[in-house]
């Protein structure tokens, strides 16, 4: 029977971020000794490199690193809320969020390329994985520039880390006001900036929906260009930025508020794990 301890169990599945049972087998393996176990754990995950790749990973975390004008918002995912929420992958996690700003990466390709301890983000985050028994991946990443960024990220459980990040880029001094507006980018998910944002097509299929609905509902011809305009212009309310009712004061829009701060937002963009 091996010599170890619950708190060995503890120790190693802290510093691997696996299962409990694949730490007490990985113990078993290893007579006791944690760091050979932890050596263990990675050679069976190696192993099972091939098997992780069609595996779906819809958990993770957001995080976001932001220097004065340049922002980056980061998306590393895994397969369980479990790992998710592990010391070791957010340790990972952190690390590939430093490496990425670091070497000041604004795509995906470049994201993985990126140095992190002397190998590139892609290989640590694959050396990681074959400990935890997971699929992990850096799903996404995105970066923004202005006279200033704000970041916000949102737990939407206390179990779990951020689940929701925003980046918003802007000019003018009021920081306080580009951070609600962060806030309200996290709980209203607007899809654009502006109304220009949207492309043609879009507003065109929206505009024929509204028509054919209006007239299945038996509307007055008369009354259909009205009817028309007001839900295209609802459409644009749910889903531009500036054209939202304001979180913390529906009666004005986020345009508005923007307006009397003298705070002007040029970008922003939202990520939520697992979307």
């Amino acid at each position: 029977m091996a010599n170890y301890t619950a708190a060995d169990v503890k120790a190693l599945r802290d510093r691997s971020g696996a299962g409990m049972m694949d730490c007490k087998g990985a113990l078993d393996e290893a007579d006791g000794n944690v760091d050979k176990a932890l050596e263990f754990l990675r050679l069976k995950g190696l192993k099972g490199v091939t098997k992780r790749e069609g595996r779906t990973t819809s958990n993770g975390l957001i995080l976001a690193r932001v220097n004065g004008g340049t922002g980056y918002l980061v998306e590393l995912a895994c397969e369980t809320d479990f790992v998710a929420k592990t010391p070791k992958f957010v340790e990972l996690a952190d690390s590939v969020a430093d490496a990425i700003a670091a070497a000041g990466a604004e795509t995906l390709e470049a994201a993985l390329a990126a140095n992190l301890g002397g190998k590139t983000v892609s290989e640590a985050i694959n050396d990681e994985a074959a400990i935890m028994g997971e699929k992990v991946e850096l799903r996404r990443v995105a970066s923004l520039k202005d006279a200033a960024v704000d970041a916000y990220l949102h737990r939407t459980s206390k179990d779990l880390p951020p689940q929701v990040g925003v980046l918003v880029a802007y000019s003018g001094s009021d920081a306080e006001t580009a951070h609600d507006v962060a806030v309200h980018i996290a709980a209203f998910s607007p899809t654009v900036l502006s109304r220009e944002d949207v492309d043609a097509e879009t507003v065109a299929t929206e505009r024929r929906i509204a028509e054919e609905t209006a007239r299945n509902e038996g509307k007055p011809e008369a009354a259909l260009s009205k009817i028309v305009e007001g839900r295209v212009t609802g459409f644009f309310k749910e889903n531009v930025l500036l054209e939202q009712d304001f979180a913390k004061d529906n009666k004005q829009s986020v345009a508005k508020v923007l307006e009397t701060a003298g705070v002007t937002v040029s970008a922003f963009v939202r990520f939520r794990v697992g979307a």
